[in-house]
């Protein structure tokens, strides 16, 4: 038993543990920032020009948000077209060069006067167009 050289020494000491001892049995919580429920544990590293980042803080600054929340949104809710590949570039070299032919023939036959092909030309192209439009619309 420690010695104490006055009494109030002694009841602070115990009412100092009494405090303390409350404390931990009432199950509060330490204080501070409460946890969040979904943590952001990964970081992407993104190299920008000067110009490109001007831009995106802009947009971010209009929106009233900071860069990385802007770049969340945008991630979510953005749409990246795929690029184009070799195979689809051969057809549409296919579909151009068709397009092309049917444009000559269309120009021969108005000279011509060959009234019912030239109507029929004008068609194809028309379709070859939209077929075009169409696969630049997905």
């Amino acid at each position: 038993m420690p010695f104490y050289s006055r009494w109030s020494q002694k009841v602070g000491e115990e009412k100092l543990r009494n405090i303390l001892e409350e404390r931990l049995n009432a199950g509060k919580s330490k204080g501070g920032r409460p946890v969040k429920k979904i943590k952001r544990e990964k970081i992407i590293m993104v190299r920008l020009s000067k110009t490109d980042h001007f831009m995106i803080e802009g947009k971010a600054n209009k929106a009233g948000i900071k860069i990385s929340e802007w770049f969340r949104q945008a991630a979510k809710a953005g749409k990246v077209s795929p690029r184009i590949s070799p195979e689809d570039l051969k057809v549409f070299r296919i579909l151009a060069g068709m397009a092309n032919n049917l444009n000559q023939l269309t120009k021969l036959s108005h000279e011509q006067g060959l009234l019912v092909f030239q109507k029929k030309c004008r068609e194809l192209i028309g379709e070859i167009h939209e077929l075009i439009a169409k696969y630049f619309r997905e």
